[in-house]
Formats: C-alpha cells, structure tokens, sequence
C-alpha cells in the first residue's frame, strides 16, 4: 500500500472537514471570524478594544480569563482571538499540567508572540500554579536545582507570549493567580432564544440541512440557552430525519428530541428527577444539597453545577438559605397540585 504524502494527507483532512464528519462536528460549527460569533457582546466588544490597542503599541495581547457554565464559547473566543491576531495556539488543560516540569516544558516551547490556552485552569496544581506566576507577569520560569542547603534558582527568560484561561468554576481559581490576568475576566452569559435561533440557522446552513422556521424555534427553545446544546440537538434532529426519510419540519423535530427524552423547555430526565424527588419526597423543601445529592444518587457538585444552574434560569427552583424549594412553575410544570402554604414558624 502507498503512503500519502503530506500535502495528500492535508486534502484527505480537508476532504472530511467538507464534508462535515460528524467527530468534527464543534471544529466544523466553530465561527472563524468576529462577524460570524453570535451574542457575548459585552466581551467581544471588549476584546476587540483590548486587541486592537496592542496591535498598535505592537504589543502582545494581555492575559484574559473567560469563566461561565459549559458550552457557551469559552474555547471559540480563544481560537477567534488566535485567528485574529494571526498567533499560533498552542491547547492545553488543567489535568494535563501535572508537574512543574509539564509547564516548563511548554513555556519554553512557545515562539515570540504565542498564544498559550489552558482550559479548565482551576484544576492546575498548586506548585504548579506558583510557577505561573512570575512567567505571567515578568516573563521568567525559576527552576530550582538540587534539594536542602544546595538548592539553587535558575531564571530563565521566556518568549513574550498571551495566556488565554478559561474555567467553569472561578470560585477555585485563586486570587491571587485572578489577578494576574491584565487583559480582563469576563463571564460567558447564558444566551436569549433569539441568538439561540441564530446559531442553529447558521450551523443547518454549514451542514446543508434544511430546517424549517417552526422546527428551528422548537429546537431553540429546548437548547438550555447554550450554543453547544443547540448544535448537538440540531445534529441528532438532521440523524433522525434522515433514518426516517422525512423532511426537518417541527413534528420530526418534536419526535426526535421526544425520543431524547428532552421535553419542550429543555428538561432531560436528571433534571424532572431532580424535581420530582423535590416535590414527592421533601413536600416541595426547603431541603439541603446533601440530602438531595444522596436521594439521586448523584454527587452533590453535579447536582450544584450541572442540573441546579438551568432550573434555577427558568424559575423552576429557588436557593433559599434552609435549602432548596420548588416554585409553583414546578409544580404546574410537572402536573403535581401545589400544597397549602405551611404555617410559618412564630417570631
């Protein structure tokens, strides 16, 4: 068998790309310039602003930590930056980082200019995180030799380079290593139904997929206000159609995220368990994470960072100080009658 050549392997990667291989599918959906990012204003107007200036001091951007809830951008404005500035990326995480070692090995690997990315940064290790500091803010890495009274430091000087972060819990990223981020941290919002439709159109045009006006609002409007969602409904309602035979209208759509379980404003069965359990169980609350974590079966920081966010945006559940309480959305939402409003306790 002949071995491709580089450039054959390039046209076979472009081939797939054009064709929209489904394991591509976020590389493939990822907007490329500024104009094609839809919502996020506030950031990108700011980003803009913050680029702009130091392309004329001919400066490098400054450090810019993006933190917000999964799936709604944090990686495509880190590439949209890259590709703006016409810097070269290099992709990293928190996990991946485990030794000093690690960080060193990629810092001094970077060309004048780069553009370092460390998803999930809250999940560096401490020591590890310790030599970030210096390298953010003076542009050094102190290696230390030898152990006891031998020790000594070794500073080396770094390429100028941007440290773009992105984190899904800020609470955990330090302070201290917060600070350091000059350019700006800027939270990721949740998305209306109107970008959400916006971005579906968008993603059905790159997939060649004809979706009706009706069939693309019932598909917003389960998204959970997250682009990611969006798209990956988009592509299993497309994979319905198509086993069917039948054309992506708002019925076909309707049938294919019924048979995903998701009901019409987007809740899956973690979420309805959750409520359920809330209301049959604990008459509705007050009642603690704990309590409800161990009633699931489900960790309490999925249940706090994966299942409570959404139902909390959609007014279906409420963080009091004794615990949580189902409102009477839930309550009409799910079918269940609201019981009499309990006696509040006497002062």
């Amino acid at each position: 068998m002949s071995r491709k050549t580089p450039k054959e392997t390039s046209n076979s990667n472009s081939e797939k790309s054009a064709n929209f291989d489904d394991s591509f599918l976020d590389q493939t959906l990822r907007p490329t310039r500024w104009e094609e990012y839809i919502g996020q204003k506030h950031i990108k107007d700011n980003v803009k602003i913050l680029l702009r200036a130091a392309e004329e001091r001919g400066h490098i951007p400054e450090h810019v930590l993006f933190y917000g809830p999964p799936g709604l951008g944090k990686t495509t404005l880190a590439h949209l930056i890259a590709k703006e500035t016409g810097r070269q990326m290099k992709i990293t995480s928190g996990p991946a980082i485990e030794k000093v070692g690690d960080l060193a090995s990629i810092l001094t690997n970077l060309s004048p200019g780069d553009i370092l990315f460390i998803d999930e940064i809250h999940r560096l290790n401490k020591m590890v995180e310790e030599i970030l500091y210096p390298a953010m803010e003076s542009g050094v890495l102190d290696i230390i030799i030898g152990k006891g009274p031998s020790a000594r430091t070794i500073q080396l000087d770094l390429p100028p380079f941007t440290l773009i972060a992105a984190t899904t819990r800020v609470a955990l990223v330090s302070s201290p290593l917060r600070s350091r981020f000059s350019g700006g941290v800027f939270r990721l919002e949740f998305y209306s139904n109107e970008e959400i439709e916006k971005i579906i159109q968008r993603s059905s045009k790159l997939l060649k997929t004809e979706l009706e006006a009706e069939a693309l609002k019932e598909i917003a409007k389960r998204s959970r206000f997250t682009p990611r969602t969006a798209n990956y409904f988009l592509k299993r309602c497309r994979d319905f159609a198509q086993v069917h035979k039948k054309s992506l209208d708002q019925k076909t759509v309707r049938e294919a995220l019924n048979m995903l379980a998701v009901d019409e404003i987007g809740l899956n069965p973690s979420d309805r368990k959750f409520l359920e359990i809330l209301i049959e169980k604990f008459g509705g609350g007050p009642v603690g994470l704990k309590t409800i974590g161990a009633a699931m079966s489900e960790e309490e920081a999925t249940v706090e960072e994966v299942i409570e966010p959404y139902l909390i945006q959609l007014g279906l559940l409420e963080r009091s100080p004794r615990g949580r309480v189902a409102t009477n959305k839930a309550y009409e939402h799910l079918g269940f009658a609201r019981p009499e409003k309990k006696q509040e306790k006497l002062l």
